[in-house]
């Protein structure tokens, strides 16, 4: 007898789709569709987002309301720099990863020494001390907010460009859904999924689960931060609405939605989160009551996300093959 390889249709469907987001500059320049090449540029830095978030929820269980702290600060390494005539991306970049890492660190070690709900209200309390210290900052804008006009230029690439932001963002999702997979099955991944599960046995079999725990959320907030970075970019705009706790909750149900703790479930979560949004919009202007309604739906319909769901669609598929014809006289 021959065993029949598993339907991977959790792998297929986010692999086409990513195959379908590389044409879309493609599409966008031929048929001059400049606010769909945008869009989607949008779901790509979302997903990039929502990868970083997936490292620290999904890989380590920590469950932070406050990843949108880092957005804003990717989004102002920006245009603080860009207010004083610096264009340079190197610049924007440097400040971007060295600032994210550094609050990473410190809030990351203030917030695990706190579990449950406590980590949860503490990285909120965080997000909302940047959102309302940027808030204060008159001269770049308060809380409406800085335009950008020095956008950043690296590589001889200037990122105030739609197309530049859009293969620059697919190339980052691309390397960042690679890496998580890599990670997530490495020596350092399995110490954090374990330490998700019982922290106490990862301990006693001799890891220091708190640094490795600590460790994924500052890579998580560096990565979350050049998501900002990109973002504000697109927008050629920053504002302290980048750091509110909405957003932070946004990037929560993108990840619910994809599904926790999987490679392609950031991606899968955005598109469908922002694609559903920005559906809504089109026909009604009450849309967001039956946007909650729809998340609520598709939260209780498929309890491990997208790709769960997948998954399920794939195992039953695979079952109803193996069924062959039952001989005569055997019950099914």
């Amino acid at each position: 007898m021959t065993q029949t390889t598993p339907f991977k249709l959790s792998t297929l469907v986010p692999v086409t789709i990513i195959l379908l987001l590389a044409l879309v500059p493609f599409w966008g320049y031929f048929t001059d569709s400049t606010f769909y090449v945008a869009f989607y540029a949008r779901v790509l830095i979302y997903a990039i987002a929502v990868i970083a978030l997936n490292i620290a929820l999904g890989f380590g269980g920590l469950v932070s309301l406050g990843h949108a702290l880092f957005m804003g600060i990717g989004a102002y390494s920006v245009a603080i720099p860009s207010f004083y005539g610096i264009d340079s991306g190197w610049v924007h970049l440097f400040i971007c990863l060295l600032v994210s890492g550094l609050l990473g660190y410190i809030t990351g070690a203030i917030s695990l020494r706190t579990t449950g709900i406590g980590f949860i209200m503490i990285t909120l309390a965080f997000a909302q001390m940047g959102y309302f210290l940027f808030v204060s900052l008159k001269q770049y804008g308060g809380d409406d907010g800085t335009s950008i006009a020095n956008t950043s230029k690296m590589l001889g690439l200037d990122f105030g460009g739609v197309y530049t932001v859009y293969g620059v963002a697919f190339v980052l999702l691309v390397l960042s859904t690679w890496w998580t997979a890599k990670l997530r099955v490495s020596p350092f991944g399995m110490v954090l999924r374990g330490a998700r599960q019982n922290i106490r046995r990862v301990n006693a079999i001799g890891f220091q689960a708190q640094q490795y725990l600590l460790v994924s959320y500052v890579l998580s907030a560096m990565l979350c931060s050049v998501a900002g970075f990109l973002l504000a970019n697109l927008n050629a705009f920053a504002s302290p609405t980048t750091l509110s706790w909405i957003i932070s909750g946004d990037l929560v149900v993108m990840l619910v939605l994809g599904g926790i703790g999987t490679v392609f479930g950031p991606l899968l979560g955005a598109l469908a989160f922002l694609g559903l949004e920005e559906l809504l919009k089109m026909f009604t202007t009450h849309w967001l009551a039956v946007f909650g309604l729809a998340i609520v739906v598709i939260g209780l319909v498929g309890k491990a996300g997208i790709v769960g769901f997948l998954d399920a669609v794939a195992l039953r598929v695979g079952n109803s093959g193996k069924r062959g014809p039952q001989p005569k006289g055997e019950q099914a």
